[in-house]
């Protein structure tokens, strides 16, 4: 079926609601956005689906959440799932509530039972929550830090993380195959609250996620004693950490914690924000203000779903705010617990940490300094909730911490995703003990420079849309693969990973040994000095990213050498 065809269905078969077709008569004179929404379907990805709100198979709306939760639905009952449950979160976005109905709805009419929370709630107390409920999966309504007209759909699998191989693929061949809408079951809200197939969940679950986010506690007598002194400020972004932060953050005793007013309560239209995304210093500009205002120590925030963190700490030495970025946060938040978990015997046994491949090179450092086993994965939270599971599979190994680049990090097993409200616990936990010791964060920060080196990271992206910018990423990878560069500037290429042939060569002696990672399009080259660089295309966006990492002797120098590593990448390019 063309795109008029399938618009025309749309238009006229009795499935679809007046409002819908009302929306989709208002572009009958526009044949451009008749065939962008209908061209083809809102892809589902290997983390679910995310997309303009709207009507169209290129959309997201309850039709386009239906039929995907149907091919979700299949895939449970063909793995045993029959008399199971799922549980369903979302967050502060257009539609989420009635998105997140849908899905229950429709999990309800093929016989799974669906927990779904009473309001919004974060992404990783979904994760939380399907474990503590004996969930067989999990879905999140959110579209984490896009823009407003976005929404999306995550999908988590019963060990609490995003599904992986090869259950993702297995999934996206489910959700193909429901083709016809009119195959798609669901039933009314009454009918299926009647039959024991959809339960409000709410304070039950906060208050048991509350008590294991306060598991991580290394020091409350800390908190205690400069609980008066400690400034902080916060902002969820319109989001969903308002009330877990500000709980968790009253229930430990903290006295200090200023809110941003306008950023405080849901707003799906994030009226103040440009971009609800941590890493955007614009999002700050409230934040910044308030802080200013109140004098505080640290300021943070969490995106619409609550689980990234972006921070901004006061340098004493001049008195301005300075921005972190999602490593330089993890590596504060990590080496404090390691340090004092070690310092007070409260470290488990067989102690590891867990990082992706594009994440800065100091959390190694940290690892081994502190005697803990580090491991690599590829860029995805899935794949560190992933070694959580095969640790506790194995009978081996305490996973303590996690992080990645992307302002995500957890702390604990109690999720397996990444968590800003175990973050942002964890982090004012270490702001006080900094308090403490007559210093901010980060004077912490420029410490741990100090000891490790001043490792400095940064991104280039290339945007190339359309079935041509497609084709150009491929070719760009391409090249790279078969003619890699032997330097870049005046660093030279040790050795080449190739993670989609799983192999890595050493460019001076050709020899070659296995990446020891699932196979993924992308390419990593070790540089001397601690130095790297590593290109990646996107796989939700008509991109390719080029992450870099450099180890410097101070701020300035690291600033430099990886000026120095992007120009020398753009040239190599």
């Amino acid at each position: 079926m063309g795109y008029m065809e399938e618009y025309r269905f749309w238009l006229e078969d009795s499935y679809f609601d007046e409002a819908t077709k009302e929306e989709l008569r208002g572009i009958a004179d526009d044949p451009a956005q008749i065939e962008e929404r209908f061209y083809k379907e809102l892809e589902f990805g290997t983390g679910g689906l995310r997309g303009v709100i709207g009507a169209g198979t290129n959309r997201m709306n309850i039709y386009t959440v239906r039929k995907a939760t149907q091919g979700l639905a299949n895939y449970i009952l063909k793995q045993g799932g029959a008399g199971r449950s799922v549980a369903i979160a979302y967050d502060s976005r257009y539609f989420s509530p009635e998105f997140a109905d849908e899905a229950a709805l429709c999990m309800a009419a093929n016989g799974i039972k669906a927990y779904v929370f009473d309001e919004l709630r974060p992404t990783p107390e979904l994760s939380f929550a399907l474990r503590t409920l004996g969930c067989i999966s999990g879905i999140v309504v959110t579209a984490s830090h896009n823009p407003p007209e976005y929404n999306g759909y995550k999908v988590y699998w019963e060990d609490g993380a995003q599904v992986t191989a090869p259950k993702d693929k297995e999934i996206i061949d489910e959700v193909k195959n429901v083709m016809d809408y009119h195959t798609v079951k669901t039933m009314a809200k009454a009918d299926a609250m009647k039959a024991g197939l959809y339960q409000m969940i709410g304070e039950e679950i906060d208050v048991a996620y509350m008590a294991e986010l306060k598991k991580q506690i290394i020091h409350p007598e800390i908190i205690q004693e400069m609980a008066e002194d400690l400034k902080i400020v916060y902002t969820p972004f319109n989001g969903t950490g308002n009330k877990p932060v500000r709980r968790i953050l009253a229930e430990l005793g903290f006295k200090h914690v200023y809110v941003v007013p306008e950023q405080e309560r849901p707003d799906p239209a994030f009226t103040t924000l440009d971009y609800p995304n941590p890493e955007d210093p614009k999002a700050f500009t409230l934040a910044l203000a308030l802080a200013k205002k109140v004098d505080a120590d640290v300021v943070l925030a969490t995106d619409p779903d609550a689980d990234r963190l972006g921070i901004y700490a006061k340098d004493t030495k001049t008195g301005e705010y300075v921005s972190f970025t999602g490593n330089m946060s993890g590596m504060l938040i990590a080496e404090y617990i390691l340090r004092e978990r070690t310092a007070t015997g409260k470290m488990p046994e067989d102690p590891a940490m867990v990082s992706t491949i594009v994440t800065t090179n100091m959390a190694a450092a940290i690892a081994a300094d502190y005697h803990v086993k580090f491991i690599e994965v590829l860029t995805g939270f899935k794949y560190i909730g992933e070694q959580i599971k095969w640790m506790e599979a194995a009978g081996k190994g305490h996973y303590v911490f996690g992080l990645e680049e992307s302002y995500g990090c957890l702390a604990g097993t109690h999720a397996r995703d990444k968590d800003a409200v175990v973050a942002v616990m964890c982090l004012c936990e270490m702001a006080a003990w900094c308090k403490k010791h007559g210093k901010t964060c980060w004077d912490q920060m420029i410490a741990l420079y100090e000891k490790y080196g001043y490792y400095k990271e940064t991104q280039y992206t290339i945007t190339l849309k359309g079935i041509d910018g497609a084709a150009q990423i491929a070719g760009i990878m391409d090249k790279l693969r078969s003619d890699p560069p032997k330097a870049f500037g005046d660093l030279k290429v040790l050795r080449m990973r190739d993670y989609a042939k799983d192999v890595i060569t050493d460019l001076e002696t050709g020899e070659t040994c296995p990446t020891g990672l699932p196979r993924s399009n992308v390419l990593y080259f070790e540089l001397p000095g601690d130095n790297w660089c590593c290109a990646r295309p996107s796989g939700t966006e008509p991109k390719i990213k080029f992450y870099m990492g450099v180890k410097g002797n101070s701020l300035e120098d690291a600033a430099q050498k990886v000026a120095k590593l992007t120009e020398d990448l753009k040239a190599a390019l």
